[in-house]
């Protein structure tokens, strides 16, 4: 049989209800400390010149990061762009990061874990963890990317590869990398700054299947405030 349209606005599946942590337009209380569940995510939109500050509290938690231009959703942020602008596979802090029209959109202004972060791996999808070997529905970032969206009244039109927050991907001189555990700490945080009017999306990645969110660990809640 024909696989059917693909939809990317559509998620692949849930496992339970999605409550967004920020009211239903987006918009978040400034300074307010709000805590995204583990294995599901959040988005929130952001003014020119506002500030992202993400927290991770146990230490090990991935966050999945994605930031689309708002009203404009067709034009985000693009790890394939930002590695051709940066000239390398790892960001730092200062790091502008641009969109699919090498536009700045996001700054990296603070951060203070050990800087080890992955701008190569696509986020977890339902495929994946089928590659994996994972029996019925998986919690994924890309559904998560999507339901987020959905919960302020937009649609996904494209799930980008995402900025993997706190994930350990090194890469060796032969250019094959491996799955690690982050070197993160409880508490770490990194400040993110937008340089447009932007829709930042953050997910708590659900992955349990890879040593990425740690070992001996199950994924954990992430937090975050806007200033």
């Amino acid at each position: 049989m024909p696989c059917p349209p693909y939809d990317p606005s559509s998620p692949d599946g849930a496992t339970g209800p999605f409550h967004n942590p920020v009211p239903g337009n987006g918009i978040p209380d400034l300074a307010k400390r709000y805590r995204i569940p583990a294995r599901q995510g959040c988005a929130v939109r952001m003014k020119a010149g506002q500030t992202l500050t993400l927290y991770n509290p146990k230490g090990n938690q991935v966050c999945d990061f994605f930031a689309l231009t708002d009203g404009s959703e067709s034009e985000f942020l693009s790890m394939e762009h930002c590695r051709t602008a940066l000239g390398r596979i790892y960001v730092q802090q200062s790091d502008v990061l641009v969109t699919n029209r090498r536009r700045s959109l996001v700054e990296i202004v603070e951060d203070s874990s050990a800087g080890v972060h992955d701008i190569l791996i696509a986020c977890c999808d339902q495929h994946r963890y089928q590659q994996l070997g994972a029996q019925g529905y998986h919690d994924n970032c890309a559904d998560n990317f999507r339901r987020s969206l959905l919960a302020i009244g937009l649609q996904a039109k494209h799930v980008p590869s995402p900025f993997n927050i706190w994930m350990n991907i090194p890469v060796s001189e032969s250019g094959a990398f491996t799955w690690e555990p982050p070197v993160s700490r409880p508490g770490d945080y990194i400040r993110l700054k937008a340089l447009a009017d932007a829709v930042f999306v953050m997910s708590a990645c659900p992955q349990d299947m890879t040593p990425v969110n740690g070992i001996g660990v199950q994924p954990a809640e992430l937090e975050f405030h806007v200033d």
